[in-house]
């Protein structure tokens, strides 16, 4: 808010340059508490990003994987891999979706793997659900098997493993 006049200082000498800001203190003097070592505190996080959206006149043949979140609005044929999957009323994928959460109020024909899976009203699955919690509401289209596991996203889930004789 208030600065110093400089009307009284006196002006440079012969031979000094002029130094930018904050150069004008000594090489040795000591440094801020936060730089010197273990003190040190990090900036607040950032925020998170978000979703990523295929619109609904996309069509996308091909596997996706990301650890943010996906919004589809159009049509994917291949698997899916995500943090929150968002499956639109409009939106059709053929393949196999692996996400901690998943809604779904469009169509899925293939397998669903969520630690919390959501079929909503205008969902339509054709495919086996595995997951850890499952919430379907009246008016879901659901044909195949549904199975609970603690793990659903590890693909080998609870299956006992062969032993060799």
């Amino acid at each position: 808010m208030f600065s110093k006049s400089k009307i009284n200082d006196p002006g440079p000498q012969k031979g000094d340059a002029p130094k930018p800001a904050g150069y004008d203190k000594p090489l040795d003097a000591p440094k801020p508490a936060a730089a010197q070592g273990g003190d040190y505190k990090a900036a607040a996080p950032k925020a998170k990003p978000p979703a990523s959206v295929l619109s609904s006149d996309l069509h996308v043949t091909g596997n996706m994987k990301t650890t943010g979140d996906i919004q589809v609005e159009g049509t994917v044929e291949g698997d899916i891999r995500a943090h929150l999957l968002t499956i639109g009323e409009t939106a059709t994928i053929k393949g196999e979706v692996i996400a901690d959460d998943v809604v779904v109020n469009g169509r899925i024909v293939g397998r669903v793997r969520g630690l919390k899976v959501r079929l909503t009203s205008t969902a339509r699955v054709e495919g086996d659900i595995i997951h850890k919690t499952i919430a379907i509401e009246s008016g879901a289209h659901f044909e195949g098997s549904v199975q609970r596991q603690d793990d659903p996203l590890n693909p080998k889930g609870k299956a006992p493993e062969a032993k060799p004789s």
